[in-house]
């Protein structure tokens, strides 16, 4: 059976982005050091990546209303 997933606000997440692209620690080790699951935090950091390479560009990211 599988176990509960859990949620994480944006602030975590930033955080946790942060953390990684700033220090130059892998996402492995900061996952570990969080308690997140390591392809979450990838997953994470590849989002903020491809959001901040469309900003770059000109383009938009995302639209929030």
């Amino acid at each position: 059976m599988a176990g509960k997933r859990r949620s994480y606000d944006a602030e975590i997440r930033a955080g946790a982005v942060r953390i990684v692209t700033e220090t130059g620690k892998s996402a492995a080790e900061v996952a570990r050091d969080l308690g997140v699951q390591p392809s979450t935090l990838q997953n994470w950091v590849h989002r903020a990546r491809a959001r901040a390479d469309a900003e770059a560009a000109g383009g938009l990211s995302e639209v929030r209303t």
